[in-house]
């Protein structure tokens, strides 16, 4: 048995070295071979628990009649205008308070402040402020996402060696260019890490924001469906959240990370 087992695991490694896209979905399929078992046996009542088929069924539907693509659209377009200004404004504010004693003395309190607020308390005066639209949840998303960008660039600005800062002055390096040269690269990889947990935050706040005060977008549409008894949107939504947000983050975000932190020596293999 067990050399039937290291035959599986081998032949799977070697699949996985040649397609990694394999390597990706492999680990989801007991998942849903356990999830269509447990429907097909009748365990919960189809209305509670919809299977896999039914799931497939309502996304070739939503497909059809072009209500999913356009919310998705919706969805993709919010967070990409929120995570710009998020990115924007944070990673500027981040090396300004990582440079300046002063700033950080300043402004380092106040930023722990609201970032102990979490976004969606700030959803009744959005609402009051801007109604019921883009602009509301593109604040929501821009305070979500420029608190971990903020506070991992002033990291990597500040753990930047002093020395380097020294010999780049002693050789007769401006300001912009000990900026530019020195500082910018030396943050890097603490920057990147600060988009990769910033944008997965404001990701999830988005959803959050449109099945409270959303007209459109994968949130409404969930939220819709939960309103209609409908759970098999409500899992297709989860889903078509769980699955962009892991192209996103496992072949975007992550070898962006683990690139700059080789670049810069911080991974070893």
């Amino acid at each position: 048995m067990k050399t039937f087992f290291l035959t599986i695991w081998s032949g799977y490694v070697r699949l996985t070295a040649r397609w990694p896209s394999i390597g990706s979905i492999a680990p989801f399929i007991p998942l849903i071979a356990a999830w269509w078992i447990i429907t097909e046996l009748q365990i919960f009542p189809r209305v509670f628990l919809p299977g896999p088929v039914d799931v497939v069924r309502s996304f070739g539907t939503l497909v059809y009649t072009g209500i999913l693509p356009e919310y998705l659209q919706d969805s993709m377009v919010r967070l990409v205008v929120g995570a710009f200004w998020g990115i924007v404004l944070g990673i500027p504010l981040g090396i300004f308070i990582g440079l300046s004693p002063r700033a950080h003395t300043v402004l380092w309190p106040p930023l722990l402040f609201f970032q102990a607020i979490g976004d969606i308390a700030w959803l009744p005066i959005l609402v009051i402020w801007f109604g019921y639209g883009l602009t509301t949840m593109t604040v929501i998303i821009v305070y979500t996402v420029i608190f971990p960008v903020v506070l991992n660039t002033v990291l990597g600005v500040r753990s930047t060696s002093i020395t380097l800062h020294r010999a780049a002055l002693s050789l007769g390096a401006s300001r912009a260019r000990l900026l530019w040269e020195v500082v910018l690269p030396g943050a890097l990889p603490n920057i990147i890490t600060g988009l990769r947990n910033g944008l997965g935050y404001g990701w999830r706040a988005l959803i959050a924001t449109e099945i409270i005060v959303g007209t459109s977008g994968i949130g409404f549409l969930m939220f819709d469906a939960r309103r209609g008894g409908s759970l098999v949107e409500v899992l297709l939504g989860m889903i078509i959240l769980g699955i962009l947000w892991y192209i996103v983050d496992a072949w975007i975000l992550a070898p962006l990370e683990r690139a700059t932190g080789q670049r810069w020596g911080l991974v070893t293999q």
